[in-house]
């Protein structure tokens, strides 16, 4: 677990790095993916929680003599993490299921006798908010200590308007006690409750008619000044199909809500182009993407967004094609997809590595996807995923003198050194 040692100069400079990998100039589009604006001997001045110069060390050290000196011995820096895919807040665990899986029954098996999400969401109702906090806290200090220094996290276990509303509660609470940040997405529509099984048109109108415009009321409320959340829907066979996906998407944003789409993870629904055609921030999962959905979601600004930990939790193999939706000039960033039932995993590093092995991209388009164009899937690209002058101060330093060694390796917490707004935070 990360130690939670601040230091708090006014003005730093980060030298002595043997390798600096900066993601300078925005999000990548296809065959673009993985520039890394890469500077030998490179370092960083930091200023008020924000990159005040990125360049030569020996050039800074002379321009910025009065700062605090850092010295990184050697070691590789690349911008923090950005995980613009979780189901961060629930209770309990789903351990059986896992076992359950091994003996041969399907994710959709399980969720159709009342397992899955609805397993996850009978013990999350009975949850207070500070045990839903205190769970979840635990989660997020890992990831921290792992290299995510922004989080995407959803609300999705509760699907009534009182324990949806305290995910809010308990993401705005995590926001505020700890130094990741996290950037909130409501999923009333994960699944259908119990109380509307068989009605799924019902259960349709009330998220449409009650949820979402209550939700608005309470973050306005609650979290006065900030961007309202996310909206995301599970766009599946069995859950949520493409009109009712529609429906749902198309009411939220009449109401000012940015949109997300989990889309064509064991159907193909045309999701993907449907998400474009909205004009959704992402479409996640996409392991059952036809080539014309990829060339339509590509024509977009909307970001395709793989989680490699989800299929490898099933024991699948099929994954999200990768290839194609480069080769299409498409926007491909990665996420954990952290939740308790398919892949309970916090390290983007670890999904560095499953991307390199299993979608073929290269150890610097792995990184991409997971700093600059993982911010761009959740419309943060201004503030996180690169190392630029004048954005925050969010960046890794490695344990090794090589950042090839945060997909190379797996199973070891390669990050030395996680630096979030500027404050010193060593593992």
């Amino acid at each position: 677990m990360i130690c939670l040692i601040r230091y708090n100069w006014l003005m730093k400079i980060f030298h002595n790095i043997s390798e600096l990998i900066t993601l300078a100039g925005g999000p990548q589009r296809g065959r673009q993916l993985g520039r890394l604006g890469a500077i030998a001997q490179g370092a960083i001045v930091c200023e008020d929680g924000k990159f005040l110069a990125v360049g030569r060390a020996d050039e800074l050290l002379e321009r910025y003599p009065q700062a605090e000196r850092v010295d990184l011995r050697g070691k590789a820096v690349v911008p923090g993490f950005v995980d613009p895919h979780t189901h961060l807040i629930w209770a309990g665990d789903r351990a059986n299921e896992f076992e359950m899986r091994l003996q041969g029954k399907s994710y959709m098996e399980i969720m159709a006798a009342g397992g899955g999400i609805l397993a996850t969401l009978t013990a999350t109702r009975q949850a207070s908010l500070e045990q839903l906090v205190e769970e979840s806290r635990a989660r997020v200090r890992t990831a921290f200590a792992l290299g995510t220094t922004t989080m995407e996290a959803k609300t999705g276990y509760g699907l009534d308007i009182e324990t949806e509303l305290r995910h809010l509660e308990a993401i705005l609470e995590l926001a505020r006690t700890e130094p990741i940040d996290l950037v909130p997405t409501y999923m009333g529509a994960h699944a259908i409750p119990p109380e509307y099984k068989g009605n799924t048109a019902g259960y349709t109108r009330f998220l449409c008619e009650e949820a979402l415009p209550i939700t608005k009321q309470w973050w306005l409320e609650h979290a006065s000044g900030q961007a309202l959340p996310f909206v995301d829907v599970f766009c599946e066979a069995g859950v949520f199909e493409i009109e009712e996906t529609r429906e749902i998407l198309s009411a939220a944003k009449k109401l000012g809500f940015p949109l997300k789409l989990h889309a064509d993870e064991f159907e193909n629904l045309g999701g993907a182009s449907m998400a474009a055609e909205l004009g959704a921030v992402s479409a996640d999962h996409l392991v059952k993407t036809s080539p014309e959905d990829i060339r339509r979601m590509a024509a977009s600004e909307t970001v395709a967004v793989s989680l490699p930990g989800t299929p490898f939790g099933l024991a699948q193999s099929q994954y999200t094609p990768a290839k194609e939706i480069l080769a299409a000039d498409g926007y491909l960033a990665l996420a954990t997809d952290l939740n308790p039932g398919t892949t309970w995993n916090e390290s983007m590093q670890f999904i560095q590595a499953l991307a390199c092995r299993y979608l073929k991209l290269t150890p610097a388009q792995a990184l991409a996807a997971a700093t600059i164009n993982s911010a761009k899937a959740i419309s943060c690209e201004h503030l996180a995923g690169s190392i630029e002058s004048g954005k925050q101060a969010d960046f890794l330093a490695l344990t090794t003198p090589d950042y090839r060694n945060l997909s190379y390796r797996y199973g070891s917490n390669q990050v030395a050194l996680v630096v979030k707004k500027g404050e010193l935070y060593p593992n």
